[in-house]
């Protein structure tokens, strides 16, 4: 009789030691008050996890979860052994292929949404990106113009319609976009407004107009006579590729805030539409000045095209326009080139 208490004592203290033994767990916190706890009795089962297809579990327990379902999986632990072959388990405790299916739409909504404002983000860099390629300004071309008549300035000739150099002002006002192409590389395109003003060196000279075409003479009129000058109004285009060594975004000018320490330089096509004309006289009657302005096409081309070519340095460029064709229609007038230069502010 004592041999055998003293068995069923030893028998209750090794069971009881072993449930007493304190179990090794792995905590893993899900957001702010949630966790999933790993409780490891013996260090054995570690074998087995590694063979677990957790992937699998999870995706059971979160369907649980969404059901409010507090009560364990039923189905056996090893159906989520990896290669193996799961059972399915009762509706009650087990999705159905209804729900299965409901959730792979939501899936692939939820990817085709992201995708899509993935793409859209995607799109608007893209766009974003573009837009900085090109940067814009307003710059103003201050100079002088003059014209050639077959090479050779008319002065050399002592023709009446002689332009005087100072107070011939040219004047432009442009609208100027600066489009990136590469690392120094750019284009610079415009569109704007600009002004020929030829003042004749001799302030009685008098254009006139008949069905044959236009004639310089000097006005007989005894008056005294302070200016005579024609004037040419133009819409214009032009596209001017620009090598740039600062590399700037936008194009220099003293009232763009842009001041660049480097050089730039290049050359480019305009082509400009006639839209006004006129001569203008300003002499003396009686001690008043009387102005007599007359607008008229004067048988001027309505189409101008030439080069321009621009280099400049810090805030400043210099800019020089060419006209390749002639200021009047070809046998209505003297065969002038005009052309123009300056700077651009």
């Amino acid at each position: 009789m004592t041999t055998r208490l003293i068995i069923i004592i030893l028998l209750f203290t090794t069971v009881f030691a072993q449930a007493q033994k304190k179990a090794d767990t792995v905590v893993i916190k899900v957001g702010e008050a949630s966790k999933v706890i790993f409780a490891i009795q013996d260090k054995k089962d570690l074998e087995t996890l590694k063979h677990y297809n957790f992937q699998s579990l999870m995706d059971d327990m979160i369907t649980k979860l969404d059901k409010r379902d507090s009560t364990q999986l039923a189905v056996p632990a090893s159906n989520y052994l990896k290669d193996t072959t799961q059972t399915t388990a009762s509706t009650e405790e087990w999705p159905t292929e209804a729900d299965r299916a409901r959730y792979r739409e939501n899936d692939n909504r939820q990817n085709y949404y992201d995708s899509d404002r993935s793409d859209s983000y995607s799109s608007r860099s893209s766009r974003r990106s573009y837009r900085k390629r090109t940067y814009s300004s307003f710059n103003i071309d201050i100079g002088t113009n003059n014209y050639l008549e077959n090479g050779s300035f008319p002065a050399d000739a002592n023709k009446i319609y002689t332009v005087r150099p100072w107070g011939s002002w040219y004047v432009a006002l442009n609208s100027t976009q600066r489009t990136r192409l590469g690392n120094k590389f750019f284009l610079e395109w415009a569109g704007g407004v600009s002004w020929y003003n030829f003042k004749f060196q001799n302030d009685k000279t008098l254009l006139v107009k008949d069905d044959n075409g236009v004639t310089f003479s000097e006005d007989l009129r005894t008056n005294r006579f302070d200016k005579s000058k024609l004037t040419v109004v133009y819409v214009n285009l032009s596209a001017v590729p620009m090598i740039d060594f600062a590399g700037n975004n936008r194009k220099p000018g003293l009232f763009s805030g842009n001041h660049s320490r480097g050089f730039r330089m290049g050359a480019g096509p305009y082509v400009g539409y006639r839209i006004d004309s006129y001569t203008k006289q300003v002499y003396d009657v009686d001690g008043d000045d009387k102005v007599e302005r007359h607008h008229d096409p004067y048988f001027l081309n309505n189409i101008r095209y030439g080069i321009r070519a621009q280099f400049g340095f810090r805030g400043t460029d210099f800019f020089f326009n060419y006209d390749m064709n002639d200021l009047f229609v070809a046998g209505k007038g003297p065969q002038l080139n005009a052309f123009s230069f300056g700077i651009t502010l």
